[in-house]
């Protein structure tokens, strides 16, 4: 049998043959600035089979305050699965966690060899590297099929908006930016890249020197309405399509997973939209629409609250479309065998800002007969709401944890972040969709060695829905 590298030759393959997660790696804040300790990388142990099901077994601490570690990716995915190689012992191995920190700037690489389940810091790239290459605020991390490894960056050397990509060679250096021409994204955040199609489409937030501060409503005006279509052979940005005020902030892109389909979707957060992109057979850009949006409740005092849609991902076989409303509380389920027309399959109420004893009075609701109740799952009131998702290969496990960014869970959630944060598990009906909350599933970090601690983006260590790319074999 041939070697074939890392990852999953395809996802239906990933389906079929992946393993049960048995860890978690998640990201975890700490949101007292003064630890000398700082952020830490969690490995949690979510066997049920085990003595330590949903019990931190290890940290990572990175030992610098502040840093704000926030999302995380792999140095080699199923972008890679089959890359040549006549010696099995050059195959590339899925086996470092790249940690970019949205605050700080630095970039930690953690290795999960020899002990996956006790991950240890193999290298540091100080923010100071990025701010030369006039780049800060780094993001999402995807490998690519070479053995280099892209991480988009939101801002310029002194926190201004600049979309731009910084590239690490395979062993972990710092070798410049991506983007080439004269065109640049005003604006940075999320991407996925199709070499199929030739594309990549990379998503907008804003300035980090604004959002580093909190939320402010006069800052929306400076956040970013656009998704910019990048030449993956040539790294240049071709044109960029307007979302307009609906579409502020469009955040997490997701491709479908099939790499021979040339669409996807991409959550705004400010106003909880999402909009699909998809390219006519009949034409060389891709068309965006709006395809579903969340209406605003409005409470007693005349003020419109919006869901803020903190993340969304897509079931491995591309049939479920799942978005997170982190003020107003749900996770939502959509069936999108027709992309052009999703269907909610599925809601769930974790919390959240509108629950029936927060004081805070809705008096129009176009959805909702009555605000939900609060959600306690193992004794334990879950507070702030629900963010960041991650699906099992197998579609069954849906993982949400609470935290958004410590600076506006300080701001919305603050007694979230006064108890922590939780990570709890909702169980899908892969077959008719659905929902349902585990009542014996809960992650509390708020018993933490340094204090109670804020989870953010999770991961496992064969890969995962949010963080494998696949590239046709024919």
């Amino acid at each position: 049998m041939p070697s074939c590298g890392p990852g999953y030759a395809s996802p239906e393959d990933a389906i079929k043959n992946g393993p049960r997660e048995k860890l978690l790696y998640v990201v975890t804040v700490q949101p007292n600035l003064e630890d000398p300790q700082g952020d830490y990388l969690s490995t949690v142990d979510v066997d049920p089979d085990s003595p330590t099901f949903c019990q931190v077994i290890h940290r990572n601490f990175t030992n610098r305050p502040g840093d704000e570690l926030h999302h995380m990716g792999w140095n080699t995915c199923s972008s890679c699965h089959q890359k040549d190689s006549k010696d099995a012992k050059c195959l590339p191995k899925r086996n470092k966690i790249i940690l970019p920190c949205l605050t700080g700037d630095s970039i930690y690489v953690v290795s999960t060899e020899p002990d996956e389940r006790a991950p240890e810091l193999f290298k540091v790239i100080d923010g100071e590297e990025l701010r030369k290459v006039n780049c800060c605020a780094p993001h999402t991390t995807h490998c690519l099929a070479d053995g280099n490894i892209m991480i988009s960056t939101l801002g310029d050397a002194d926190g201004n908006a600049k979309g731009d990509f910084v590239l690490l060679d395979p062993k972990f250096n710092l070798t410049g930016t991506w983007t080439r021409g004269e065109k640049k994204a005003a604006c940075g955040y999320d991407f996925w890249y199709q070499p199929y199609f030739d594309v990549m489409v990379a998503s907008e937030w804003g300035a980090p020197k604004h959002f580093r501060r909190g939320f402010k409503g006069s800052d929306l005006k400076e956040y970013g309405t656009h998704l910019n279509f990048y030449k993956w052979s040539t790294h240049e940005l071709k044109y960029s399509v307007d979302l307009g005020q609906e579409g502020v902030t469009p955040l997490e892109i997701r491709f479908l997973h099939n790499p021979k389909r040339a669409e996807g979707f991409v959550g705004c957060a400010v106003f909880s939209k999402v909009f699909r992109f998809h390219k006519p057979d009949d034409s060389d850009k891709f068309v965006v629409e709006k395809v579903i949006d969340v209406p605003a409740k409005v409470l007693s005092h005349g003020e419109q609250l919006d869901g803020m849609m903190t993340d969304i991902l897509i079931s491995m076989d591309d049939r479920f479309l799942y978005f997170s409303n982190w003020r107003h509380g749900d996770v939502r389920q959509y069936d999108i065998s027709d992309p052009a027309k999703p269907k909610l399959t599925a809601q769930i109420f974790l919390n959240g800002t509108i629950v029936s004893d927060s004081g805070v009075v809705v008096v129009e609701d176009k959805e909702l007969s009555k605000q939900p109740d609060p959600v306690i799952i193992k004794g334990r009131r879950l507070e702030g709401g629900p963010q960041m998702l991650q699906l099992s290969l197998d579609g069954k496990r849906l993982y949400v944890s609470s935290s958004l960014y410590s600076p506006w869970d300080k701001q919305f959630y603050p007694k979230m972040v006064k108890t922590g944060g939780t990570i709890v598990q909702l169980d899908v009906d892969t077959v008719n969709g659905g929902m349902k909350v585990n009542p014996n599933f809960l992650v509390d970090f708020g018993n933490e060695p340094n204090g109670p601690s804020l989870p953010h983006e999770m991961r496992y260590p064969g890969g995962d829905c949010t963080s494998d790319i696949w590239l046709p074999q024919d």
